[in-house]
């Protein structure tokens, strides 16, 4: 027995390593490609107006504009001993589809793709699927408000699927409720929030005492079959980004979540930088950024994080 613990202690601690050292050599290989990407586009790139109208585009979140981002997301300090670390993998495709000339429906989905260890007591190491969210919003013809502004705003129903693979990567839970997305884009800015409550539905007594984060249902695992009061969380992502006229974007939001089970916030504050690059006819999105856990609750991310996204764009023809 005593050989069996000492062997999975070490394994634990060669997953930690290899996540340590994985991470900053992904960070470093996007940075270099970000690089590469604006030289070779400084010879080979599209017109800079083009190019920055797509930006523009991508910072709306109700653009009519075809994408699918890649959001790479690592943070440390997890767990209620702070030696945990996780990352995770966000696939947010986004598909508009017309209905007449005046009104659209976005779909926006976020899969969650977790490698996390110790996050929580005796867990060990994870990784597989998260839950996913599912948004439709539907949105009409950008309102103007003079002086070049336009209003944009939708709205719609949110579902939170139980598609997370293991007992630490799921709320165990269907969940469901409203979602409503403004912005005003005025010249090279954007100004908006984007909102969702969602409330568990269903059989609440398998999700256990876990309380949910971007990592994980954190808790103890023996806890997972004593049974929960179900789910309610209100997501609130105010932002604001400025797009230059060579296609850079300067953006900073916050991704709050507040648990009104458990009475708790979570707040990470997110500062990225993102330029729009053309490799042959595609055009891609290459961005990185840092995030500050503001707020957090026990056993959740502390400190800072990092975050890569590789955002591939299929704009109408």
């Amino acid at each position: 027995m005593r050989v069996n613990a000492i062997s999975e202690l070490c394994l634990r601690r060669n997953h930690v390593r290899a996540a340590r050292v994985l991470v900053p050599k992904m960070a470093a290989a996007l940075f270099a490609s970000i690089v590469l990407a604006v030289i070779a586009n400084l010879f080979f790139g599209t017109p800079a107006l083009a190019q920055q109208d797509l930006a523009k585009q991508l910072a709306n979140p109700l653009a009519s504009l075809t994408s699918v981002p890649f959001q790479f997301n690592y943070d440390s300090n997890i767990g209620p001993n702070r030696e945990g670390d996780g990352l995770r993998i966000n696939v947010q495709p986004v598909i508009p589809f017309k209905l007449d000339s005046n009104w659209t429906l976005i779909s926006r989905t976020i899969v969650p793709v977790i490698y996390q260890s110790d996050v929580a007591p005796n867990s060990g190491t994870q990784f597989g699927l998260g839950d996913t969210v599912q948004s439709f919003f539907l949105s009409p013809s950008p309102v103007p408000l003079g002086g070049g502004a336009n209003l944009i705003w939708g709205a719609g129903p949110a579902l939170l699927l139980p598609t997370g693979t293991g007992p630490l990567l799921t709320a165990h839970e269907f969940g469901v409720g409203p979602t409503a997305v403004a912005l005003v884009q005025q010249g090279s800015w954007t100004v908006g929030v984007l909102s969702n409550h969602i409330w568990s539905v269903g059989n609440q007594s398998a999700s256990g005492s876990l309380a949910c984060d971007d990592y994980a249902c954190l808790g103890d695992p023996a806890d997972a079959t004593s049974g929960r009061a179900g789910i309610s969380a209100t997501y609130i992502q105010p932002f604001i980004s400025y797009t230059t006229k060579d296609a850079w974007t300067f953006g900073l939001n916050t991704e709050s979540t507040y648990d009104w089970i458990g009475e708790k916030w979570t707040i990470p504050v997110n500062a990225t930088v993102s330029k729009l690059v053309m490799f042959g006819k595609q055009p891609v999105s290459l961005g990185v950024g840092v995030r500050y856990w503001a707020e957090t609750p026990e056993g959740g991310p502390h400190g800072l994080g990092a975050r890569a996204i590789i955002t591939f764009l299929f704009p109408s023809k």
